[in-house]
């Protein structure tokens, strides 16, 4: 099942999968003297992360965890809290909590694979998209992730087959498309990155991501007015993309998409 992309938006990480929060479906079941208690606090756990207040979100799950002590979902979920706060070390002791009461689960795996990468231990989260791999091989988030880490590596031929590896098996996972894009602009295929972006951003016309490197792309290809078109389109969506240390660091754009949006903000 594909999982919500949630990475690189809440945290910056280059459009990794992210499970989701686990359900309440996916929690031990509770008695009936706390279970009011218990699903007021998940109820609050996920608001909190649907208005982007993660360190909230970490209180109310170990509040959770001092209930249900041996509940992985209770783990992976604080461990996803952590990560959207960059908060690595303590989100793998989680999701390595988690593992260890449900090692058949896949998500704890997918999840601990993002918090690697934000350290930039791409081996490790290689290992760890590769044991999702194992567990489910259609499992989309996780040829997603596994090219993210192949590009931190600079493995980018690695990098855009597991793209499109994990496009062909999730028809809508934008994210996979774009990434393919991105690497494939990187390694010197333009005219096909252009293409696949322009199709992106018709499918997808409120998508940033897409609408800023479409402006990179068309600017250094001197397209000068369809580029400031979607430059005034990607700013209104996101404005994030007028800081370049933002887009190298955090959003993880390749180094020529980089390089030509900053050599288009230069000018701007």
């Amino acid at each position: 099942m594909l999982r919500t992309v949630l990475c690189w938006i809440l945290v910056g990480l280059l459009g990794l999968g992210l499970s989701a929060p686990a359900n309440a479906a996916l929690l031990a079941k509770e008695d009936s003297s706390s279970a009011d208690t218990l699903g007021e606090l998940r109820e609050k756990a996920f608001t909190a992360t649907n208005q982007g207040d993660f360190a909230l979100a970490e209180t109310y799950w170990t509040e959770i965890l001092k209930q249900l002590p041996d509940n992985p979902a209770v783990w992976s979920n604080r461990g996803n809290a952590r990560v959207s706060q960059n908060k690595l070390d303590g989100a793998i002791a989680d999701y390595n909590r988690a593992i260890e009461l449900s090692p058949e689960s896949p998500d704890p795996y997918l999840n601990r694979g993002t918090a690697w990468e934000g350290l930039q231990h791409w081996e490790r989260a290689i290992a760890d998209y590769n044991h999702v791999l194992e567990l489910d091989p259609d499992d989309a988030a996780a040829y997603n992730n596994r090219g993210n880490a192949e590009a931190g590596m600079g493995q980018w031929e690695q990098a855009i087959a597991d793209y499109q590896y994990a496009a062909d098996l999730a028809k809508d996972f934008a994210f996979a498309r774009a990434n393919h894009a991105l690497a494939t602009y990187e390694v010197g295929r333009t005219s096909e990155a252009l293409r696949e972006m322009r199709n992106i951003v018709r499918k997808y016309p409120r998508f940033a991501d897409m609408r800023a490197a479409l402006t990179a792309a068309l600017w250094a290809e001197g397209k000068q007015g369809e580029a400031e078109s979607n430059w005034y389109a990607a700013l209104g969506l996101d404005s994030r993309y007028r800081n370049i240390d933002w887009v190298m660091k955090v959003r993880r754009w390749p180094p020529a998409i980089t390089q030509a949006l900053n050599k288009f903000l230069k000018l701007q």
